[in-house]
């Protein structure tokens, strides 16, 4: 089973495997997500693509718009496999995109107003290809300004996707973590190292992290009173955690 990395790095070859493994065992909907809000998402597609480029000018790597995409063609030099835009995700647009001959498709950093585009391309695509997105933002409560109609369509996009490769901080010394094929994992750090509490069939809800958490974290007063835990700084360890994985 795989362990909390430790470094940027790290992370991002075990999301290599994991995505690996998912497409091997039959998975053709995926996700990878690193939830750092300081990261860049070009150097982060940059050091993933490469455990991928076995499937030569049969990869495509797909931004949401031109500018993205001629960005990573002249900062990437030459490289074996395809770089596209989705451009005005008009219908006719997408499916002149996508090729018989395509085997694999990445899609950098998607927001949830790219979507319906996601959706159009899941259809041209089909079921038998791999499409994964790397570090989508589909539930940034920050872009979404969309109506019901949308924030539907949304959901149920999402609901079609597995998250083969998951890792975030949330509190004081914590993380959410999960590789797959392994289960959703809770991890707290105890006297220096991470250590796994929970593990979980599912993606754990706010109050299930909160419960987890919670357990087992009293401290002792000098005369041997026990009070509950203080509450954590998220902002604080976020910046810890992100410093910890990046050095």
């Amino acid at each position: 089973m795989a362990e909390l990395p430790k470094t940027l790095e790290d992370a991002i070859i075990q999301a290599q495997q994991a995505t690996q493994a998912a497409i091997a065992d039959g998975q053709t909907r995926l996700q990878v997500e690193l939830l750092f809000s300081e990261l860049k998402f070009m150097p982060v597609a940059e050091q993933f693509i490469p455990g991928f480029e076995s499937y030569g000018d049969k990869l495509k790597v797909l931004f949401a718009d031109a500018g993205a995409s001629a960005l990573a063609r002249r900062d990437w030099g030459s490289v074996p496999f395809q770089i596209e835009d989705v451009g005005t995700g008009r219908a006719a647009s997408l499916e002149s995109k996508i090729k018989p001959e395509d085997e694999l498709f990445l899609f950098i950093s998607p927001t949830t107003q790219e979507v319906p585009q996601l959706e159009q391309l899941c259809q041209i695509i089909g079921d038998a290809r791999p499409f994964v997105m790397l570090n989508p933002r589909l539930e940034d409560s920050s872009i979404v300004g969309i109506g019901y109609a949308a924030r539907q369509v949304r959901e149920r996009f999402i609901n079609t996707i597995e998250s083969c490769y998951y890792l975030r901080p949330i509190f004081e010394e914590a993380a959410v973590f999960r590789c797959y094929p392994g289960m959703w994992e809770i991890w707290v750090q105890n006297a220096g190292n991470y250590q796994k509490v929970a593990e979980l069939p599912q993606r754990p809800t706010g109050e299930e992290i909160d419960m987890i958490l919670a357990k087992g974290q009293p401290t002792t007063t000098p005369n041997g009173e026990t009070v509950p835990a203080k509450k954590p700084n998220m902002l604080r360890s976020l910046q810890r955690f992100l410093k910890a994985l990046s050095s």
